[in-house]
């Protein structure tokens, strides 16, 4: 996956013309070191399915950046470091592992970003790159940048709306000036029917909260016959060896707690 560097520059056209064989070609510029990791580390993620080595490789040359390295190449160390620990299965590492070449997430670049969303709700855990995303959307720099309104859209539909953010899923594109009036009024209205849907799901767990109680109730009011029934089968077994006055006592004490627990009397 290693660019030809070696390729001949083609003639320079311009006011002195072609370049004539008496003069000397200009060597293309040797490639910095960030580069040839660059290289490296693709070429063992894609062609060597080496992940490991391919994300020491990111790691080394990202741990040794000199001034003159371009944001592109720096980010492109990044994507290929994110695949690389998704592909051994250590996508929860993912975020920690860019912010520390970052510090904040507000510097994070679009692409790495917008990895790293799909990413983490694609393995259904987008609550992770909430704080990250919303901090990225809210600073100014960035709200200049051309990706961002594709970036507030994916924050919107893969991570708001899953989780269930109606408020701040409204705020983003009420004040955003990144969504056209269309986007707008379609993200609003996919909005309100969020919020429907979160209302029923509501009446539901407190309907399925009252049969519940009104379950355990009626449980409990079977047992109590069921003590009542066996009182009751104690007293008629020693009515007649109680004397007259006794049994009737009795017979009314039990009368009086059937009518006290009777509901429809209640």
């Amino acid at each position: 996956m290693k660019s030809d560097f070696s390729t001949p520059a083609a003639p320079l056209r311009g006011l002195g013309g072609p370049l004539r064989s008496s003069e000397p070609v200009r060597a293309a510029p040797a490639p910095s070191a960030a580069v040839v990791l660059l290289e490296e580390a693709a070429d063992l993620l894609v062609v060597h399915l080496d992940f490991g080595a391919a994300l020491q490789t990111c790691e080394r040359a990202l741990a040794n950046l000199d001034a003159g390295t371009s944001l592109e190449v720096k980010c492109s160390l990044c994507i290929v470091g994110i695949q690389a620990l998704a592909e051994m299965n250590r996508w929860r590492e993912v975020l920690s592992w860019v912010l520390q070449y970052y510090q904040v997430p507000e510097k994070l670049p679009p692409k790495v970003l917008e990895l790293c969303v799909l990413l983490y709700s694609k393995m259904q855990e987008p609550g992770a790159v909430l704080e990250v995303v919303s901090a990225w959307l809210q600073d100014p720099d960035n709200q200049d940048l051309p990706e961002y309104r594709a970036l507030a859209e994916l924050h919107l539909q893969r991570v708001l709306l899953p989780l269930g953010c109606l408020s701040e899923a409204e705020e983003l594109v009420v004040g955003s000036a990144g969504f056209s009036e269309e986007q707008r009024l379609d993200v609003l209205q996919a909005i309100s029917k969020a919020r429907q849907r979160q209302k029923h799901q509501c009446l539901g767990s407190e309907e399925a909260q009252k049969l519940n109680q009104e379950g355990s109730f009626s449980h409990k009011f079977l047992s109590l016959l069921m003590l009542l029934r066996r009182l009751w089968d104690s007293t008629v077994s020693h009515f007649f060896s109680l004397p007259f006055k006794k049994s009737l006592l009795a017979a009314l004490i039990l009368c009086l707690l059937v009518v006290r627990f009777d509901p429809e009397r209640g």
